[in-house]
């Protein structure tokens, strides 16, 4: 059973990644300067103690660098990163499984942590407390508890919606850190940095391009800099320059401001179905045929972030700014829209 949840295992050898765009170490990981400063300090002070590293709790949307970060606290730490998700384990069997194959140190990395049922978040209390792992056997008169010892170990969760995570488990982490959208800056590092893995030729404005259209996440800027290098290998010489780029770009229907065919869908559904809002996020999903989840935890954020969309208790409301980057404009009270 813990074959099963296991998804991936992190070696010690670096050359297993060097095919990869993922960072292994903290002085190649580009951003979030201030959440790296922090664990680096906890992960060196660890290892002139030789102790176990606390608990770790990642938060932030996806695409940031959550998970790179697990593996590189194993990489740096020397040990095993054990990785599952939080829906996958779904019986407390499940999550001795997990536990009991760790060895002392290893990390044991759960994404999307808010996930896990409530039954089995219980049972990982004492394990993160105590190291230990209180199993019932049987039913009824037969039932009994069996304990388990777990070598020290340190859990890494990573989580898109913190606020769903229960204080209980909160107040476990030792260390908790939020990671936010990158500047444009960061991530023109980051994708010269996947350019020079890949062996692909980009200078500075065809990098300058794929950044400013990569919504502040990096895994975003390295799948667009793939999409500009295929296109750049058929349509071009195979070099990515700004109007490769944008040419590449443009097919995917990803406009200059990072705006891609979904986001147009949600701004143009309120404005021209419900007159700018407000609108419920239950109506506006059925309309755009997507999950309200989805919505929320992926397009939402970064609409929000960059002026587009406003939250009220009434529902959403698109901005000034959105009739303006959509070639519209409002016409009178009524709400309807038009073309400049």
């Amino acid at each position: 059973m813990a074959e099963r949840l296991v998804t991936e295992v992190l070696s010690k050898a670096d050359e297993e990644f060097e095919l990869t765009l993922r960072p292994v170490r903290f002085d190649d990981f580009v951003g979030q300067k201030k959440v790296v400063e922090r664990v680096e300090l906890a992960v060196q002070a660890t290892k002139m103690r030789e102790d176990v590293l606390d608990h770790v709790l990642l938060s932030g949307p996806p695409g940031l660098g959550k998970t790179t970060l697990a593996h590189i606290i194993g990489n740096e730490l020397g040990v095993n990163v054990k990785a599952t998700s939080g829906p996958v384990i779904d019986k407390p069997g499940d999550l001795a499984g997990l536990l009991t194959s760790l060895e002392k140190g290893d990390v044991l990395f759960v994404d999307e942590i808010h996930r896990m049922q409530r039954t089995v978040e219980e049972y990982l209390y004492s394990a993160m407390e105590d190291f230990v792992l209180d199993i019932m056997i049987d039913q009824g008169p037969n039932a009994r508890s069996v304990r388990l010892e777990l070598p020290h170990f340190t859990l890494v969760g990573a989580t898109t919606r913190s606020g769903l995570i229960s204080a209980p488990l909160r107040s476990r982490f030792g260390l908790v850190n939020r990671l936010d959208y990158y500047g444009p800056d960061f991530l023109k590092s980051i994708v010269q940095r996947s350019a020079r893995i890949l062996n692909v030729e980009i200078d500075e404005e065809g990098a300058d391009e794929i950044a400013g259209r990569s919504r502040g996440t990096p895994r975003i800027a390295n799948n667009l800099l793939r999409r500009c290098r295929d296109y750049a290998q058929v349509r071009a010489d195979g070099r990515i320059t700004r109007e490769e780029a944008d040419k590449a770009l443009e097919m995917f229907d990803i406009d200059r401001h990072g705006l891609d065919e979904m986001d147009k869908r949600i701004l143009e559904t309120i404005i021209h179905k419900f007159k700018g809002g407000p609108v419920g996020i239950g109506t506006i999903a059925v309309s755009v045929g997507e999950e309200p989840d989805t919505i929320e935890e992926v397009y939402e954020p970064f609409l929000i972030q960059e002026g587009y969309l406003h939250r009220t208790p009434k529902g959403r409301v698109v901005t000034d700014l959105c009739y303006e980057r959509l070639g519209l404009k409002p016409s009178g009270s009524s709400g309807q829209t038009e073309l400049f």
